[in-house]
């Protein structure tokens, strides 16, 4: 369809379009950055029930899942797991649980400690990774029509500028794949995949 003079589109630096950002960057930190802030904003409107001596840890959790972790992962199935970003998420996520647990920085206790205490037993990044491989497996089972699936196998045409490639969304999850033994083709069987998925990472 051609547009006349009067229904030019205007040329944007960055848009949001269903709560994620698109900009001429081309990259997702700002979409990531932009969850964060949400995240922070809704701790802190959380805090007097976060350091209440009368709430129970349990329902402190129940009340950071749904309202704080539910915000800050919005999206994350396509986010680009660069050490940038998981410090950002990771920060926000101890910033939540060391309020719960009425912890501050100044008592100088372990990340790990506070989340076995409040009865955490993953850190937010390994659930970041679960999303992301869940949503793989997810696509890779759609019809080669669809275009989640296109957009999936698609590859740029023009050349790589020089330099360091970025790190993309298949490098990581080719990471999280080889961490828990999955192979490519096992998303075929869907409750295979997701018990691959949720199963403990290897450590090297």
């Amino acid at each position: 369809m051609k547009l006349d003079k009067d229904n030019e589109i205007e040329f944007c630096q960055e848009c949001k379009y269903l709560g994620v950002i698109f900009d001429t960057s081309g990259t997702d930190d700002k979409v990531i950055r932009s969850r964060v802030i949400q995240a922070r904003k809704c701790i802190a409107c959380l805090n007097g029930i976060l350091w209440s001596k009368d709430i129970r840890k349990e329902r402190k959790l129940n009340i950071y899942n749904a309202l704080i972790k539910s915000s800050l992962l919005y999206g994350s199935e396509t986010w680009r797991p660069t050490e940038n970003n998981k410090r950002w998420v990771d920060a926000t996520e101890m910033d939540a649980l060391r309020r719960s647990s009425r912890i501050t920085r100044k008592d100088r206790i372990r990340n790990i400690t506070i989340r076995q205490q409040i009865g955490l037993e993953e850190t937010i990044i390994k659930e970041t990774e679960q999303n992301q491989l869940t949503w793989y497996g997810h696509v890779q089972r759609m019809a080669e029509e669809r275009l989640p699936k296109i957009e999936l196998k698609w590859m740029p045409k023009q050349k790589r500028v020089r330099g360091r490639p970025k790190k993309n969304w298949m490098e990581g999850i080719k990471k999280a794949m080889n961490e828990r033994n999955l192979n490519e083709g096992q998303w075929e069987d869907g409750k295979q995949w997701s018990l691959g998925v949720g199963q403990r990472r290897k450590t090297f």
